[in-house]
C-alpha cells in the first residue's frame, strides 16, 4: 500500500470472522427469514466487525441554516438533495462516515441518505415499500464490500449500493433511487445560501475525522476477494455509475464535460476524499460530479469505487471513450 492505514481502522474492521451461514445468525436476527434470498452463496456474506447496529443510523436529523454552520471545512464532501420544492438539504460525509444511514423526510418524502465508506457509495432511496415506509438500520454485515442495511419492519437485508433487498420477505424489492450527488460544502453553500445542512448529532464521535486513513489509494479493498475490474482499471479509481454504465473520473476529469447515453455529465475540482487524510478537510481532491438528462433534469446516481461497481455490475458497460 501506498500509504499506512491508521489504527483506527484497524480497530474499527479487523472483524473476528465467523461461519457464514443463517444458523449462525439466527440468534441475532430471528425475525428474519433467511428460507428467501438472492445470495448465490452465504460465504458472500461476511462481519464487518460491529454488529447489528453497532453503527447506529440516525433518525430525525436536525438542521440549521447555511450561514449559521462554522465547523465544516469549505472542501468537505456533503451529499446534496435537492428534491421539489423542498428547501435544499446538505448531509455532511463527516457524519455519514461514523453512522452509514440517515432515516430523514424531505418535502413529505420519506427518504435514506446512505453512504458506505468501503465502496465510497453515497445513494439516497424513498424508504416507502407497498404503501408501508421502511426504517433502515446497519447490519454490521459485508457483502463485496459494501454495506448489508436492513429495515426494521420486516427485518430483511438489503444491499446499499444496489437498493435491493437480498435477504428476507422482502427479497427481491428494490428501493426507488433519488437524486443525490456528493459535492463540496462550499459549492453548496454558494449555489444554496439560504439552504439547509444537517447539524452535528450527539454521539460521541471523532466527526471531521477519516478512520480509514489512506483507504482509497490502497492496492486492494478490504473485505473483498472477488475478481477486479477489467481495462486495467484499479480497484480503488472512482467511477461514476449510472444505471448499469461506468465512467471513470480519470476520464470525467480529463473532459470534464461528456455528452453521452442521453446524459450531460460534468466534473468540476474541489471536492476532497473523504478517504484520503486522516482530516476530511484536507484530502486530495476527487472532484464533484453532477448528472442530467437531455431536459436538465438531475440523473440519480453514484460515484464508487471499481471493484465494486463490477462486483455488482459484472456484465455492466465500461464508458472508457476513444471507442473504448
Amino acid at each position: 500500500m501506498s500509504k499506512k492505514f491508521s489504527l483506527a481502522l484497524i480497530c474499527l474492521l479487523w472483524p473476528l470472522l465467523v461461519a457464514a451461514e443463517p444458523s449462525v445468525w439466527r440468534h441475532e436476527w430471528p425475525q428474519t427469514d433467511f428460507s428467501r434470498s438472492s445470495v448465490g452463496t452465504w460465504n458472500e456474506i461476511r462481519s464487518g466487525g460491529p454488529g447489528k447496529d453497532g453503527i447506529p443510523a440516525l433518525d430525525a436529523p436536525t438542521f440549521k441554516p447555511v450561514a449559521q454552520e462554522r465547523r465544516i471545512e469549505p472542501r468537505e464532501p456533503v451529499i446534496t438533495l435537492e428534491l421539489g420544492k423542498a428547501t435544499p438539504r446538505a448531509y455532511p460525509i463527516r457524519y455519514l462516515t461514523w453512522h452509514e444511514i440517515i432515516n430523514d423526510s424531505i418535502g413529505g418524502v420519506p427518504v435514506a441518505v446512505t453512504f458506505c465508506p468501503l465502496c465510497n457509495s453515497a445513494m439516497t432511496f424513498d424508504r416507502r415499500v407497498g404503501g408501508q415506509v421502511l426504517r433502515f438500520g446497519v447490519t454490521g454485515k459485508l457483502r463485496h464490500s459494501d454495506m448489508v442495511m436492513y429495515d426494521a419492519q420486516t427485518q430483511s437485508w438489503w444491499q446499499q449500493a444496489e437498493g435491493r433487498a437480498i435477504v428476507g420477505a422482502l427479497t427481491g424489492t428494490k428501493l426507488r433511487a433519488l437524486p443525490s450527488w456528493m459535492e463540496s460544502w462550499s459549492e453548496f453553500k454558494a449555489r444554496n445560501p439560504q439552504g439547509l445542512v444537517m447539524a452535528e448529532p450527539a454521539h460521541n464521535r471523532a466527526y471531521g475525522s477519516n478512520p480509514y486513513r489512506g483507504y482509497d489509494s490502497a492496492k486492494r479493498p478490504f473485505f473483498y476477494d472477488g475478481v477486479p475490474p477489467p481495462h486495467g482499471i484499479a480497484p480503488l479509481a472512482r467511477v461514476l455509475r449510472v444505471g448499469d454504465r461506468a465512467w471513470p473520473l480519470s476520464r470525467l476529469a480529463r473532459e470534464e464535460q461528456i455528452r453521452e447515453a442521453g446524459l450531460v455529465i460534468s466534473w468540476r475540482a474541489g471536492q476532497a476524499s473523504a478517504l484520503d487524510t486522516a482530516k476530511i478537510g484536507a484530502g486530495r481532491d476527487v472532484g464533484s460530479i453532477r448528472v442530467r438528462d437531455g431536459q436538465g433534469r438531475d440523473v440519480a446516481h453514484d460515484v464508487m469505487f471499481a471493484f465494486a461497481y463490477h462486483a455488482f455490475w459484472p456484465q455492466g458497460r465500461w464508458m472508457l471513450g476513444g471507442g473504448g
